[in-house]
């Protein structure tokens, strides 16, 4: 198991008080804490090292672009990738979706051809094919959910013909935290569509859970480095070389180029011709000692520890609803889920709880739709609480939650 009180020694931002009472932060899903050694290595970069990569025949821009590429390598190890070069640096999951359906999607889609995505996913996994559908006439088709929270998959191969060319999914829910069986899936399209691309939004699985992309049998996968210890606004496209050879730059500028003609241009070997214009140099080291850190401790005893906090705090949900006094969402089997924890309590909407907690116990969690407005529809829900979990939290921290929500009743007099 984890040594936790060493490893949020490790987090400054744990030495806060919220309100006056010690940070207790609910909120991994939305974003995570930085590791010191984290917040080192942008230092040294800034202090150190600090110039533009692959532009200039001097020290320090050789040394960017020695760690820069280095943090490429390093990123191709931790998801199990056979090629550096098959790593595409992106600001997040978001701006990685929407270059595939640039890229890859204007030219393979025609009218009537069809993508399918879930009833479980961010709107960042659904805007970017709805647009595209409007630009090529192709039309989306949705996987539709159980009544536990789970995918229909018995329902998948009615979806799936011959016009199907692309099925992007998430494989950990932002919201109910349900974790999609990927190998199932592709097994299952594979060897009956083999045709069909598959792109797998790992935006929350990728913090949480052993990654290999290559057992995964996907086309597309793509995270957030900020949610997996990392900065802000740098994450990580992969794909299989084969595919990204045949799709045309997302940005065109400098950086991405062989060659410049007036009237014409050739792009640049992969990964470059993806990566126009200054990268998140910083960005990408940081991320690289992110995914070091996780190493270090191990993705499948963070994914225990998670499994262990989920079995408790569903134990104490699951009290609380016999009582009538919360609605949980989602999968009670903490072997399918992930430590992610969306409910209301009853008789307050969602923001209320959310700003109580925070005022009075100094908890942060996340409250709204989360990115989710279908999802919130077919809950029959405006909002939601939300409550996520990581290597750094507690059951002290979610016995906490659960008397934070009993406090937030009596500030509604329902106790």
């Amino acid at each position: 198991m984890l040594a936790t009180d060493k490893i949020r020694a490790d987090f400054p931002i744990f030495k806060r008080q919220i309100n006056g009472h010690p940070l207790i932060y609910l909120d991994n899903a939305a974003t995570s804490q930085k590791p010191q050694v984290v917040i080192n290595a942008l230092v040294d970069f800034y202090q150190n090292h600090n110039a533009n990569v692959h532009r200039g025949i001097h020290t320090l821009g050789d040394e960017a672009t020695q760690l820069y590429q280095a943090a490429r390598a390093n990123l191709a190890r931790f998801i199990g990738a056979s090629d550096p070069n098959e790593i595409v640096f992106v600001r997040n999951t978001t701006e990685a979706i929407n270059l595939v359906a640039f890229s890859w999607g204007l030219a393979h889609l025609k009218p009537d051809d069809e993508i399918i995505v879930t009833e479980l996913e961010h709107h960042s996994n659904l805007l970017p094919w709805q647009r595209l559908c409007r630009q090529t006439g192709a039309k989306l088709l949705h996987l539709p959910l159980d009544n536990n929270g789970d995918l229909a998959f018995s329902y998948l191969k009615s979806l799936v013909g011959q016009r199907v060319k692309l099925v992007a999914f998430s494989h950990v829910s932002n919201v109910l935290g349900t974790i999609i069986d990927i190998q199932h899936l592709a097994r299952d399209l594979k060897h009956s569509a083999p045709h069909v691309c598959l792109l797998a939004d790992g935006a929350q699985s990728t913090p949480h859970l052993p990654i290999h992309v290559k057992d995964l049998h996907v086309d597309f996968f793509c995270f957030s480095g900020h949610k997996m210890l990392g900065p802000m606004g740098i994450g990580v496209l992969w794909a299989k070389k084969a595919i990204l050879e045949t799709m045309e730059p997302f940005l065109v500028g400098g950086g991405m180029i062989s060659q410049v003609k007036p009237d014409s241009a050739e792009w640049a070997d992969l990964p470059d011709r993806f990566e126009a214009g200054t990268p998140n140099v910083a960005g990408a080291i940081g991320l690289s000692v992110a995914s070091d850190y996780l190493q270090q401790h191990g993705l499948q005893n963070i994914r225990d520890h998670e499994q262990d906090l989920t079995t408790y705090a569903l134990q104490r949900f699951v009290e609380m609803e016999k009582q009538g006094l919360v609605t949980l969402y989602g999968l009670r089997d903490p072997n399918k889920r992930a430590a992610i924890f969306t409910f209301n309590l009853t008789g307050v909407h969602a923001h209320d709880v959310a700003q109580i907690l925070d005022r009075e116990c100094g908890i942060a969690v996340r409250s709204g739709h989360h990115c989710n407005q279908p999802l919130m529809e077919k809950l029959d829900v405006p909002a939601t609480v939300r409550a996520s979990f990581y290597l750094y939290n507690t059951r002290d921290e979610i016995d906490a939650l659960i008397n934070g929500l009993h406090l937030v009743r009596k500030v509604f007099k329902l106790t």
